[in-house]
């Protein structure tokens, strides 16, 4: 497997021959560019493919024995298996070549979303969740998350912290640790839940096509849960764009799918903040730069969210 570049992702070059030509024969057309997005912090090749015909795909690729190949081929089942209408792009093909794998999206047209206080686009996703999770995921979906394991139970940080609190934590923060850790602690049995959950929600995982509306991008952190998760994931992500942490807690009181699992919505939010805090004090890895400098600011956003929500209860 070659070494993740250490500055970002792989490029449309740095794929094989045997594979690019298999693309472009699938695609019907040559490549004449491929621009790599902004924002993410894979380090797999994720670019907008244009053919020499004015159209346009999104491409995924990666070596077979990356894990991110692994994470691609979630994301195309997850996107196979998506009821009708569902706020994600048209899965188009899975392609493999000199031992690469490459995964074929339709290309989404728009920028990625406003979640701030001016704009009307965080109350349209979180509309849009609410009509995601009102019912339970549908058989064909549940059965393709059901071999991978969810990543959004799997979060936590606060116990390790608590056993060992780094020399720089913030003295309040500190204060807090055996609170968070316990809950914690109690995330994992309040993660299992029947809705569609992506898993991974940010304002660049998702576009605002110019004729789909706000759609979701990146499902390779798919799952089933609770009917929560995503709008609470989505909540510190506000705090960044500028809401007040007040407003916010206040949005998930009053959210459908918050208001009415409080206490799950809480302990997602402490194990996801207490990820963030771990993982940010890391090596950064190769590949991703910029995720640790995300991981400090996302850390204080939920910190601040969760002084709103804890202050409360």
């Amino acid at each position: 497997m070659p070494v993740p570049p250490a500055s970002g992702r792989l490029q449309w070059p740095d794929i094989p021959p045997p594979l690019r030509a298999l693309l472009e024969d699938a695609l019907g057309a040559p490549v004449t560019t491929a621009v790599t997005p902004g924002g993410g912090f894979g380090h797999q090749l994720a670019a907008a493919l244009h053919l020499a015909d004015g159209r346009r795909a999104f491409v995924k690729a990666a070596p077979d024995d990356d894990p991110l190949t692994a994470a691609n081929l979630h994301e195309a089942a997850v996107l196979g298996a998506l009821p009708p209408g569902a706020p994600a792009p048209a899965l188009l093909g899975i392609h493999r070549a000199a031992g690469w794998t490459a995964v074929v999206i339709a290309h989404l047209d728009g920028p990625h979303p406003d979640l701030s206080p001016a704009s009307g686009d965080a109350a349209r996703t979180f509309a849009l969740l609410d009509e995601l999770t009102s019912g339970p995921a549908t058989a064909a979906y549940a059965a393709a998350v059901s071999t991978t394991p969810s990543t959004a139970a799997a979060l936590h940080g606060w116990d390790e912290l608590a056993c060992d609190p780094p020399a720089g934590l913030e003295p309040a923060t500190r204060a807090l640790l055996p609170q968070l850790a316990d809950m914690e602690a109690a995330w994992p049995a309040l993660a299992r839940g029947d809705r569609i959950v992506h898993g991974d929600l940010r304002a660049d995982n998702m576009v605002r096509d110019h004729h789909r509306g706000i759609t979701f991008v990146d499902w390779a952190h798919a799952t089933t849960g609770p009917a929560c998760t995503d709008a609470a994931s989505l909540a510190p992500q506000l705090v960044l764009a500028g809401h007040a942490p007040a407003d916010v807690d206040r949005l998930l009181r009053e959210h459908p799918s918050t208001a009415s699992n409080a206490e799950t919505t809480t302990a997602f939010l402490v194990s996801l903040t207490g990820h963030w805090h771990r993982n940010a004090r890391q090596p950064a890895p190769r590949g991703a730069p910029g995720l640790r400098a995300y991981q400090h600011r996302a850390a204080a956003a939920g910190l601040a969210l969760l002084g709103c929500r804890l202050g409360s209860e």
